[in-house]
């Protein structure tokens, strides 16, 4: 047999081997992913259920994604009353108003106990004050303070 010819079959089933290994990554990747858009179809699916079965003036109600309870916070309108948020939400709303000026998450998380010096304490409070800003009840200023909207 041509030894020329050996390598070049040599080197070319390296070069397939090599190519179907990257292939069989890409296809887990790309199954995985799929998955993950299933799962993330199915959740928008009960929340849109949840939603359209809530009555618009009810307060929020948790609502179950996955097995799990989440609160809907309501975006703010004209005759929503803040009475409708969760009470942690109303706390918070509260310890912004009580500040003369803008307040960083930090001087917030004082204000309610929240043990702000634990950044796994202080985060999901930051959270909490992005998410009031989403929905339109406060809002934050480039620097990072969070307001009353106006």
């Amino acid at each position: 047999m041509d030894p020329e010819l050996l390598e070049r079959i040599t080197a070319r089933r390296a070069q397939l081997d090599e190519l179907e290994e990257q292939l069989a990554k890409q296809l887990a990747e790309v199954r995985a992913e799929r998955d993950e858009l299933a799962v993330a179809e199915r959740v928008l699916e009960q929340v849109s259920e949840q939603l359209a079965d809530e009555p618009a003036s009810a307060a929020p109600m948790p609502g179950q994604v996955g097995g799990r309870s989440v609160m809907l916070i309501p975006h703010r309108e004209p005759d929503l009353e803040e009475t409708m948020l969760p009470p942690d939400y109303q706390r918070i709303l509260a310890a912004v108003r009580q500040t003369a000026g803008p307040v960083m998450a930090r001087h917030v998380g004082e204000m309610p106990g929240v043990d702000v010096s634990v950044r796994a304490k202080l985060e999901p409070l930051r959270g909490r004050l992005v998410r009031l800003v989403d929905r339109g009840w406060l809002r934050k200023l480039p620097d990072g303070r969070f307001t009353t909207r106006l």
